[in-house]
């Protein structure tokens, strides 16, 4: 047993080393493993309080202090996670998942907690809402940024920001895909590679998200309600005859139509995108090329609140065998097939897997912090100790390390990982040199 916690430990130092030449003071560096330690180690609850009394007595302060009240800028150790995660699923084959996990809170102090839709239960509840960014190649899914979106009640109050010590650059208020796009930015800054960008309804209905991923040149395909509207992709734009005055402006030779409209004639096949535990995946599909309703308002004919045609792209759509339709907009290229198309909507639902394992293994939502601070650092350290466990995966009985993605069926390897590491001893502090040791290794 200590032999394999002592390996535990120096592959988790190992990993760690670059984050920890970012963190810079050497007390910071003590702390981080310690932190991470905690929140893959033993004991149902990952707050603070009780990782510091699981690891060693006295040490509560000084994790309080690196998390919630210590003066060190997050954004050097964020950008290693994103080039940690691009060397590990990074690549033209990868895709980034854009999506929020809600965080269940109590009261009104906690920075960004509000009555908001709650994915996990599917209503609206008291809660903080993290949009999140997941980088995937496959099965593989590695969490790479999450930023607290604030709603309006929060945005509105700068005497509350200021208490919450949200930072003067994000009070402006934002919607989701906004911030969605900031950190698709910074993603992108950092060299991260990926071949498109994935998103629920949630994000596709935003006619600006859609067109902000267009104009940083990035493949993308989102899901959209059923009512968005389209055009045929061979519309034309004609000028209406005027009976007098100057001519008007050019118009859509015909109307758009709602989505689900459009694809009710189209050809529907029945398509299988993975296997999984319970054998191959499959759903009809159907697609066609549209333009999508979202140019410049217009007036067209008698109908007001209309909207020019706008890019060309996919309109897609899914009949589950439960009887639920779904409907989707991709650019992905003219030639792609059905196929592709189908395997490369459903390639968001790794990141409902990682969001999972994040709060019920590494304890994302375990924070009782109130500040911006300490939430957006206590959301890194879980990052980046998923991160830890998906290399801790991808390692073969025989012990060698292999480069690139890990083997597929990854995300169940990674949960027996975590319960294996779950049941070794955690950390302690040596009562003779006070420095932090593994297991059973004590100096005499």
């Amino acid at each position: 047993m200590a032999g394999r916690i002592l390996d535990w430990r120096r592959e988790l130092e190992r990993w760690l080393r670059p984050f920890l030449e970012r963190l810079g003071h050497k007390t910071r560096r003590r702390m981080c493993p310690v932190y991470i330690s905690g929140l893959i180690g033993p004991g149902d609850r990952k707050s603070i309080q009780p990782m510091a009394e699981r690891i060693a007595l006295g040490a509560y302060d000084q994790l309080h202090h690196f998390v919630s009240a210590g003066v060190w800028d997050m954004a050097p150790v964020e950008t290693e996670l994103l080039i940690q995660a691009d060397k590990l699923v990074g690549g033209r084959d990868a895709v980034l998942v854009i999506d929020d996990t809600a965080v269940l809170k109590k009261g009104t102090h906690s920075v960004g907690v509000a009555p908001q839709y709650c994915s996990a239960l599917g209503k609206i509840a008291n809660c903080q809402t993290l949009v999140s960014l997941t980088l995937a190649h496959g099965e593989v899914p590695v969490m790479a940024a999450m930023r607290l979106f604030l709603p309006e009640s929060w945005t509105d109050d700068r005497a509350r920001l200021k208490r919450a010590g949200v930072p003067v650059e994000y009070r402006a208020a934002r919607t989701k895909p906004e911030v969605a796009l900031a950190e698709i930015d910074r993603v992108i800054a950092a060299g991260v590679r990926f071949g498109c960008v994935v998103a629920d309804a949630g994000y596709g209905l935003s006619a600006r998200f859609r067109q902000g991923l267009t104009a940083r040149k990035l493949s993308w395909a989102v899901g959209i309600p059923r009512h968005v509207k389209v055009y045929p992709a061979d519309v034309q734009m004609i000028r209406p005859v005027a009976r007098r005055g100057r001519p008007p402006q050019r118009i859509p030779d015909t109307l758009s139509v709602a989505a689900e409209d459009v694809l009710t004639t189209a050809k529907w096949q029945n398509i299988s995108w993975r296997t999984g535990t319970k054998g191959k995946l499959r759903a009809r599909f159907a697609a066609v090329r549209v333009r999508v309703a979202d140019g410049s308002p217009q007036r067209i004919k008698d109908k007001t609140h209309q909207h020019l045609p706008g890019e060309q792209a996919w309109l897609i759509g899914e009949h589950r065998a439960s009887g639920e339709r779904k409907y989707y907009l991709a650019n992905l290229p003219a030639k792609t097939d059905l196929r592709t198309l189908a395997a490369t909507i459903k390639a968001r639902w790794v990141c409902e897997q990682a969001h999972q394992q994040l709060k019920e293994e590494l304890g994302l939502d375990h924070f009782e912090g109130r500040s911006w601070q300490g939430l957006h650092r206590h959301a890194l350290m879980t990052m980046i100790a998923y991160a830890f466990l998906s290399i801790a995966a991808s390692q073969p009985q025989g012990g060698k390390r292999i480069n690139g993605p890990p083997p597929q069926p990854t995300l169940p390897a990674v949960r027996h990982a975590i319960l294996a590491l779950l049941a070794r001893p955690p950390p302690q502090r040596c009562p003779h040199c006070r420095k932090w040791v593994f297991g059973e290794r004590r100096h005499e």
